[in-house]
């Protein structure tokens, strides 16, 4: 039997922007080497499978070459498609459990909010190759439960960024955060994610990385709401909301393309 599969841009309302995430909306399980095989097909940062489960959803997320704990674009399109396929109504809440917990999300206007855990950074002495496979000097480094993440001297140096992929994918762990304080009056902080480990060279918009990346500026600025820019070369806007040890993350969502596996 086909199986509808649908494409959404995530953290972004314009098409071709933000990052993409794969969704399918299995009416029955499927095993693992299938999920990981057609993650590969995609061959986009993240593609997410979703069953029904106690009142919710299962939800379970692929790179393409790994199976993910936690991933925060990929949710964001999940409910978009659950909602603008009228498998769920606008003014439900959904309820997600993942490898992480359970995570919700509810629809706000033209936004939607994620509830996600929150992964403050601990300060971490950041490994010697760690500076000369980002060709940078590393202003702070800090360590999360899944990444690195380092801070570097502005928001120019955070878009001028080339790194060593291959010598990041040595580093052990998801990936590599880099971030620095805007330059722009519209956002207060900027961001980059690489995760070649995992096969994704540079991910563009990466919601998980800002369950860590709002604590930390969160202090730096003391303040509870701030706006992420991830400053890939598709972009995309992350707003960041602190409530104890849960993060909001705010974006929108566009679909782009709805297609069906043949195999």
């Amino acid at each position: 039997m086909p199986q509808p599969i649908t494409v959404v841009d995530a953290f972004t309302s314009v098409p071709f922007t933000g990052n993409s995430a794969a969704i399918c909306i299995l009416s029955a399980p499927r095993d693992d080497r299938w999920m990981q095989a057609v993650a590969r097909e995609m061959n986009l940062a993240d593609t997410a499978y979703l069953l029904p489960e106690d009142g919710g959803w299962q939800l379970r997320w692929f790179t393409p070459t790994v199976e993910v704990d936690l991933c925060g674009h990929a949710t964001l399109a999940s409910a978009h498609v659950l909602w603008d396929e009228e498998h769920a109504d606008r003014s439900e809440t959904l309820s997600f459990h993942t490898r992480s917990g359970v995570l919700t999300a509810c629809h706000r206007g033209d936004w939607i909010t994620l509830n996600f855990p929150s992964t403050p950074p601990m300060d971490a002495a950041a490994p010697p190759t760690l500076a000369p496979a980002l060709g940078v000097p590393i202003v702070s480094a800090w360590r999360t439960p899944f990444d690195w993440m380092v801070e570097v001297d502005s928001e120019t140096t955070v878009r001028a960024l080339d790194p060593d992929l291959a010598a990041l994918a040595r580093l052990g762990g998801r990936g590599v955060i880099v971030t620095s304080r805007a330059s722009s009056p519209d956002y207060d902080f900027v961001s980059r994610f690489f995760a070649p480990a995992v096969g994704i060279a540079e991910d563009p918009v990466t919601g998980s990385a800002h369950c860590a990346l709002g604590p930390l500026w969160g202090r730096r600025l003391g303040r509870d709401e701030l706006t992420g820019r991830q400053a890939s070369a598709r972009g995309g806007i992350v707003r960041v909301a602190l409530q104890g040890d849960r993060v909001l993350l705010s974006g929108q969502a566009i679909t782009t393309l709805r297609a069906e596996l043949l195999a």
